[in-house]
Parts: C-alpha cells; sequence; structure tokens
C-alpha cells in the first residue's frame, strides 16, 4: 500500500518535470515592485504552490475555529 503512494509520487514529480521542460519561454513577474525573469513553467509552479500554501492555511484556521468551538460545547457538561 505505501508503495502506490511513492509511485504515484513519482509519477507527479515526473509530470511537473515534464512540464517545467517543455515551458521554458521566458516571462517577466511583477510583485511588490520586484521584477525578474523566470521560465513560464517555474512561474506557473511556484503560482500553484503559493495558491496551495494559503488554502493550507485557511484549513488550518478553520480546523483550529472548530476545535475551539467543540471544547467550549463540551466544557459545561463536564
Amino acid at each position: 500500500m505505501a508503495w502506490t503512494g511513492v509511485i504515484a509520487g513519482a509519477v507527479i514529480l515526473l509530470l511537473l518535470l515534464i512540464f517545467i521542460l517543455e515551458n521554458t519561454q521566458s516571462v517577466t513577474i511583477s510583485f511588490l515592485g520586484a521584477d525578474g525573469d523566470v521560465p513560464l513553467g517555474v512561474a506557473l509552479l511556484l503560482a500553484a504552490v503559493g495558491g496551495a500554501l494559503v488554502v493550507g492555511l485557511v484549513g488550518i484556521a478553520r480546523v483550529v475555529q472548530l476545535r475551539k468551538r467543540a471544547k467550549r460545547v463540551r466544557l459545561p457538561a463536564a
């Protein structure tokens, strides 16, 4: 069962590598006054990772909020 996850991760990594290697056209990125030229594949990958981090942080905040609410509801019953 563990090997399935390893194989799936390797396939996804290989697909990401192919994506980055096929999208090598240079693009200019501007963010908060900073400018830089990076390959298109790298720029899209960084944007996706940034989006995933934002979604993860929002999810963590929601879990913490629900745990606090659940703890408050359980305390009076004890």
